[in-house]
């Protein structure tokens, strides 16, 4: 039975069949970046580029919720508080939920709708509502980064969008994973869901490998212009727990394809080890070409209707989602 990554990889070959000559490989994109651990051991199993410095995209409300579970667990937020919608917060680009000035969301769905929909105008209200402003829960979210070992990153904003000192790297996305899973299992699972209800609506969640891959359970999609399409995902095989993190991907496809080949592969490998063969992932790895410039364009405009709606800003560097 096909896995998702060569139904992926087939369908780039049909694709392929039809369209001019292949450009380089994805491993060659400047913006490109991956890693994948054993969130069991911290072996880093496969890494990329993986201390080069990269925009997050959305994978930055992963640390803006680590946060909001912070305050959570010491007593200082509860799940029913309401937060209030600034006209700052209501003026942030889409992706968004949309409520106005003066409107209030509980902090449940404001984790809800962050983790799924990943509302940039509800990530300034909660950044707001738990720091006083924006630009203090940003140095938090940098403070608690350097506290889990994150060295290589900067937070400007809790919603990704596009910023120069807003930076980080794959292996501390990873990092930031991986303390997600360990500090906060039973919070956890927002990430998990495909959709959230909000006041009668099906609030849907982009990352898809939610439905194809069976075994992962999160943790969350982004794009922007500047970043790429990122994905920062976690599955469970036999008790044992694998990240994969890719950023600056050219599109959903192959950003998808890329994180569900390095998790099969991390599991495959972990299996061989298991029967006494010592091997890596780099070993096991295949890096597959990357798909024609023109049906890259096609499959990156697909990609930024399903992911969310994409913007200029000022500064030409698109809108994160």
């Amino acid at each position: 039975m096909k896995t998702f990554a060569r139904i992926i990889a087939g369908v780039a070959l049909a694709l392929t069949a039809i369209a001019p000559a292949a450009a380089g490989s994805l491993y060659d994109l400047p913006k490109y970046a991956a890693v994948l651990i054993n969130a069991d051991t911290g072996e880093i199993m496969y890494a990329r580029k993986a201390d080069e410095q990269r925009f997050p995209a959305s994978i930055t409300k992963v640390m803006s919720i680590y946060v909001a579970f912070e305050e959570l667990k010491a007593g200082r937020l509860k799940d029913d508080d309401r937060i209030s919608i600034s006209a700052y917060a209501a003026r942030q680009p889409p992706t968004k939920l949309g409520l106005k000035p003066g409107q209030t969301i509980s902090v449940r769905d404001a984790i809800g709708v962050m983790a799924t929909r990943s509302a940039n105008d509800i990530s300034v209200a909660l950044a707001e509502h738990i720091s006083g402003s924006e630009a203090a829960f940003a140095a938090r979210m940098t403070a608690t980064a350097r506290r889990l070992g994150m060295t290589h990153s900067q937070f400007m904003n809790p919603h990704g969008l596009p910023n120069a000192k807003h930076y980080t790297t794959a292996r501390d996305i990873a990092t930031l994973s991986r303390a997600l899973i360990r500090d906060f299992p039973d919070r956890y699972p927002v990430f998990s869901k495909v959709e959230h209800e909000y006041e009668g609506q099906i609030i849907t969640g982009h990352n898809k490998l939610l439905k194809t891959l069976p075994g992962v359970d999160g943790i969350k999609t982004g794009f922007t212009n500047a970043a790429g399409f990122t994905l920062a995902a976690s599955s469970v095989h036999d008790g044992v727990r694998l990240i994969a993190v890719v950023l600056g991907g050219p599109n959903v496809m192959s950003r998808d394809g890329n994180v569900a080949d390095l998790l099969e592969t991390g599991f495959s490998v972990l299996t061989k080890r298991s029967r006494g063969q010592f091997t890596t992932v780099s070993a096991n790895f295949s890096e597959p070409d990357d798909l024609p410039d023109a049906v890259m364009e096609r499959l990156a405009g697909r990609g930024m209707a399903s992911d969310g709606l994409v913007l200029m800003d000022s500064d030409s560097a698109g809108v994160v989602r």
